[in-house]
């Protein structure tokens, strides 16, 4: 398996910890994002998106978070991330989607750097990062269950599509007083080697 990743992108942490959760060995291929290498030629043809992560396998390239969470479920079921049973299953993906769907794609790079062409400065720009950071998670912490997870007792792709989010909350200084359950399902994520291995700061080109 050949990962092609960025340390700081979140739709990239995701699939490492899920990787790490299912004990997959993989190799990672940086492409980085602030030198445009996610628009080259090369990453084009494997992405037409020009996004990452995008990941090789038994000579296909699987492209999207969540599709390659769901095939990593479908080819390797142990441990489940994405729930088996509907009405389970259904929770976690209303929570995972969130982040992925509504909150996310707010914040990443391009929509920044599009910004910055519109005229906004820097400090703007963290304002409407936070802004919709907090909305998210207003949202997210409604919908967390009881814990210490945020459908329970054992995470899934809620909480692998949370810890990124909070990645990215604490960089941009996003007070998070309003999301104890969302703070709680992180400090517990943290907690196991599949996440924490798959943190920017344990990948990164200074780690």
């Amino acid at each position: 398996m050949l990962l092609h990743d960025y340390f700081r992108s979140s739709a990239a942490f995701r699939v490492r910890i899920a990787l790490n959760l299912k004990g997959l060995t993989y190799e990672r291929r940086e492409v980085m994002l602030l030198e445009n290498q996610q628009r080259s030629p090369e990453h084009l043809a494997l992405n037409p998106q020009g996004f990452v992560p995008a990941l090789e396998v038994d000579g296909k390239v699987l492209t999207q978070s969540l599709a390659i969470i769901d095939w990593l479920d479908a080819r390797y079921p142990e441990p489940r991330l994405i729930p088996a049973d509907p009405d389970a299953r259904a929770a976690a993906l209303a929570r995972a989607l969130v982040i992925a769907a509504d909150t996310h794609p707010l914040n990443n790079l391009r929509v920044m750097r599009r910004l910055k062409v519109m005229g906004v400065d820097d400090d703007a720009r963290d304002e409407w990062t936070r802004h919709w950071i907090a909305e998210g998670f207003a949202a997210l912490e409604a919908m967390a269950g009881d814990g210490p997870f945020l459908g329970g007792t054992t995470p899934d792709v809620a909480d692998i599509f949370l810890v990124p989010q909070m990645f990215n909350a604490r960089r941009f200084a996003t007070p998070l007083e309003a999301f104890p359950k969302l703070v709680r399902a992180d400090a517990a994520a943290q907690e196991i080697p599949a996440f924490a291995a798959a943190h920017p700061d344990r990948v990164g080109p200074h780690a």
